[in-house]
């Protein structure tokens, strides 16, 4: 478990706690302040949590009714007086991750800053429901892993264009994660 009270620079409350994919906290601790800052984010808290499979298929079918484990889910906790998200949990699984790695060649601490930044994006507002709203949230993952001389990890530089297009390369569900 990784827990750091208040916020920092950027202004969030950053708490990690892992129980599976330790050796990823530095890296998500160091990333997720200034991706926050580059999101231009309203959130104040985060809480991130890395999973298993098990944990990970259990909150799955708890909350979307879908079997077997996902990349990422994204919970509001608490919001301000404008109904924007100021508080919110993002649960990653780390073997998902993992198995994503495999596939399309990337790293895996860059995989899971992925996952970190996708909540990150849906807390601030951010859909990918629509096509257009994928697009749009995907094309903004990567301008701020780019900015954090990480590189394009969703649409990587040399991969044809939309490798990673919802309708065409994995299942996804409702929410537009994958499966």
């Amino acid at each position: 478990m990784s827990r750091r009270r208040g916020a920092d620079k950027s202004g969030l409350d950053l708490q990690i706690s892992a129980r599976t994919g330790r050796s990823f906290v530095a890296h998500l601790r160091r990333n997720l302040p200034v991706a926050h800052q580059l999101a231009g984010s309203n959130l104040r808290e985060l809480s991130l949590a890395l999973v298993g499979d098990a944990s990970m298929a259990r909150l799955h079918a708890q909350f979307l009714k879908i079997d077997g484990p996902t990349d990422v889910l994204t919970f509001e906790l608490e919001h301000d007086q404008d109904g924007k998200v100021i508080a919110g949990e993002v649960v990653i699984c780390v073997p998902e991750a993992r198995r994503q790695c495999r596939k399309w060649g990337t790293k895996p601490q860059n995989e899971l800053l992925l996952y970190a930044i996708h909540g990150l994006l849906h807390l601030s507002g951010y859909d990918d429901l629509t096509e257009k709203g994928y697009r749009a949230m995907h094309r903004e993952e990567d301008r701020i892993l780019k900015a954090l001389k990480i590189g394009p990890v969703f649409q990587p530089q040399g991969m044809m264009k939309d490798v990673r297009d919802p309708h065409t390369v994995r299942a996804r569900d409702k929410d537009g994660r994958s499966r």
